[in-house]
């Protein structure tokens, strides 16, 4: 899949800072040149606790799972990036690392860590594992980190050296809810990643984003070669920084930011569809990210609704089907089973075809899709 519009457009500093005036309040729309689709952590992310063996076949957040992802026609990876104590940016998704050690868990924090601590974990080039991981899911269970195909940890560096040149970044910047950062603390974090992309990145398409309100303000007043998105549950969840807590607030930050975008849960999309066109109206761009992006028809419906791109998990079965969107109205277009066809999509032997009947009972559905 081509990126060199996409190229240009995100990290090419002339071409970016061309559509964005000094003022950080005002920026003009920053617009993607397709729909886009990326890969959850790679490949997508590792549920341990799932019965789903998809969600358990390769290790999230390392170098294999980026270059299976990057064998498919998407156009981003994201990822999760925390800073090591000894100031290397790191790829990994939780706040805390879990082993255990004569059959006790050990709990640490990852950016209490040093670099070599951290890559002392799971598996290692030489086959050995001597400090095996587990991960605490949200509800306290523990569950011994195990996948098809396991694979070390790694630096951001390191990506960028071995992932291949034409998959986008989408850089998510890590940080713990339940820890106050002052400003000169998040200040070296990002001057730390922000080293190592300015060193490897050589065009590299390159978004970032984050759910901490005051990381993504800092990094865009930081750097203006690269798109900053704001992360938002847009709802779903709580929290005491009311920023954090609708598509409303998430809009109003980005404005007062000067922000290209809003990367939602897609249940937060389909709560409050009219939500998008306030956030086209504020000149924004719009992701999702979520489980229910693992539905293609799901997909699907956010891209008639208006929605520019998605991050799933189900990399190959999602990927494989939007691959080639048609959209057909023509009333001479019939299915096999005589219905009015309205969308085709993937490739012709697999093709999936829904029919306007099915696209309203689609949205007719949304309800019980949400109470998942």
């Amino acid at each position: 899949m081509a990126l060199e519009a996409m190229t240009l457009s995100l990290s090419n500093s002339a071409m970016f800072s061309s559509g964005v005036v000094e003022d950080d309040k005002k920026q003009e729309a920053f617009v993607f040149p397709k729909f886009v689709v990326m890969g959850h952590r790679g490949f997508g992310m590792n549920m341990l606790q799932s019965p789903d063996e998809k969600m358990k076949f390769i290790k999230e957040n390392s170098i294999l799972s980026f270059s299976v992802a990057a064998d498919f026609p998407i156009d981003f990876i994201e990822f999760d990036v925390q800073v090591t104590r000894d100031g290397c940016p790191v790829i990994f998704h939780d706040i805390f690392m879990f082993t255990q050690e004569q059959g006790v868990i050990i709990e640490k924090r990852v950016t209490e860590m040093a670099l070599h601590e951290f890559l002392s974990y799971g598996p290692q080039e030489d086959g050995t594992n001597v400090k095996p991981m587990l991960r605490k899911t949200k509800d306290g269970r523990v569950f011994e980190w195990t996948v098809e195909k396991d694979a070390p940890l790694c630096t951001l560096e390191e990506a960028f050296v071995k992932v291949k040149h034409s998959l986008g970044f989408n850089i998510e910047l890590k940080f713990d809810d339940n820890t106050v950062y002052g400003e000169e603390e998040l200040r070296q974090t990002l001057d730390n990643i922000l080293k190592v992309v300015n060193e490897h990145s050589k065009n590299r398409p390159i978004i970032f984003s984050s759910f901490h309100p005051h990381a993504v303000r800092l990094i865009r007043n930081m750097q203006r070669n690269y798109p900053v998105f704001f992360l938002t549950n847009g709802g779903c969840e709580i929290y005491k920084d009311v920023r954090r807590n609708s598509l409303d607030e998430a809009i109003k930050l980005c404005k007062e930011s000067g922000l290209q975008g809003i990367v939602s849960e897609v249940k937060a999309i389909l709560r409050t569809p009219n939500a998008i066109t306030r956030v086209k109206d504020s000149k924004l761009s719009l992701l999702s990210y979520g489980q229910l992006n693992n539905v293609v028809e799901v997909i699907y419906l956010q891209y008639l609704m208006g929605v520019e791109g998605v991050i799933v998990d189900m990399v190959k079965d999602i990927s494989e089907a939007i691959a080639n969107i048609e959209v057909t109205n023509k009333d001479d277009c019939e299915d096999d089973d005589g219905k009015k066809c309205q969308i085709r999509f993937g490739e012709e032997r697999k093709k999936v075809k829904i029919s306007k009947d099915e696209i309203t009972l689609l949205t007719k559905f949304v309800p019980k899709l949400l109470q998942q």
